[in-house]
């Protein structure tokens, strides 16, 4: 069995990254099947609970209010309209949902106590449930728990050296801290990046080695490729090749085995040929719906022909969990 390290050096990790791609693919296919069923794929649905309006100005993101988008600001969405799209997610085959708000940090107020209810709620569907809400402390990842969050979703987004060029309204500690604070409820981590935001290999590599060698790995980690819109300042990115994102993804799956690797946004601009070739270097998670918070995704009748060409099944909910919480909670 492949070691659990949390030791690794920038080095390594480079030397891994770099490797030929082939060999690169079959190392990792070799660790994914060590941990994980490789024909199962854990289908997530993603939902913008409250959309645009975000006083941050990360560079790639159509929500901050100071670019001109053509994303349309809404307030929270009401509790019950929340719920039947969790329920909409299961019927289609989700086994997680996760809400997404476009708030700088989580504020002790109404709308987080409305939140803490669309948690409660999702979680007496048997779902996995995820919050991406920003900047947390610690007393509130509690109330989340309390609530049956499942897991808390913070991305990186980059290395730590890149990370000025991309965001310059809170710092790279400050999504540090938040993991900390998540870890310490005892709520599943969820943090990855993006790639294709004009950064190089060694700020790849760099964003790998801060989640590898944290004191537990994330249980669950995001390869996102840009998607890049209009008005915002990475707009005219070019687009990332598949043999980027599947050096991503091989090298997150050799260098954290047991966690689940999800192939996030940009997988719109990919055909099957591309995804199955993500899939066979440790990806195992996907987001299913025509929608990512506020970016096109591709749709359900699409990833049902693509699990089925490929012999996928989707993954069930809570697995590895305790045995006693799966007889809990209905499948």
């Amino acid at each position: 069995m492949t070691e659990i390290r949390n030791n690794w050096t920038r080095e390594e990790i480079t030397e891994i990254y770099n490797s030929p791609v082939l060999d690169l693919m079959y190392k990792a296919a070799t660790v994914h099947r060590e941990y994980h069923n490789s024909s199962e794929v854990q289908v997530c649905t993603l939902l913008s609970v409250k959309t645009g309006g975000c006083p941050e100005d990360c560079s790639y993101c159509p929500q901050a209010a100071r670019y001109h988008t053509d994303v349309k600001a809404h307030k929270l969405l009401p509790t019950e309209e929340v719920l039947a799209k969790a329920k909409e997610a299961k019927d289609s085959g989700s086994t997680r949902f996760c809400m997404g708000a476009a708030w700088r940090e989580v504020r002790d107020n109404r709308d987080f106590d409305r939140v803490l209810d669309m948690v409660k709620g999702v979680n007496s569907m048997g779902l996995e449930v995820c919050c991406t809400l920003g900047m947390l402390t610690e007393e509130q990842a509690q109330k989340l728990k309390d609530a049956g969050l499942y897991a808390y979703n913070h991305n990186l987004d980059t290395s730590e050296e890149h990370y000025d060029e991309i965001i310059s309204t809170r710092t790279y500690d400050d999504r540090l801290d938040t993991l900390k604070n998540v870890r310490n409820a005892k709520i599943s981590v969820c943090s990855g990046g993006i790639i294709g935001m004009g950064e190089r290999d060694e700020d790849r590599v760099g964003m790998l080695h801060t989640l590898a060698t944290l004191p537990e790995h994330p249980e669950s980690v995001p390869v996102n490729a840009l998607v890049p819109v209009e008005g915002t300042p990475l707009a005219e990115q070019p687009r990332v090749s598949v043999w980027e994102m599947v050096r991503m993804i091989a090298t997150a799956r050799i260098i954290m085995p047991k966690a689940m690797v999800r192939l996030s946004a940009g997988r719109v601009r990919m055909n099957m040929e591309e995804q199955a070739l993500c899939f066979m270097a440790g990806a195992n998670s996907i987001f299913a719906g025509d929608k990512l918070l506020t970016t096109p995704n591709p749709d359900v009748v699409q990833d049902e022909e693509m699990f089925q060409v490929l012999n996928l099944k989707a993954r069930k909910a809570f697995k590895g969990e305790a045995s006693v919480k799966l007889e809990q909670i209905p499948l």
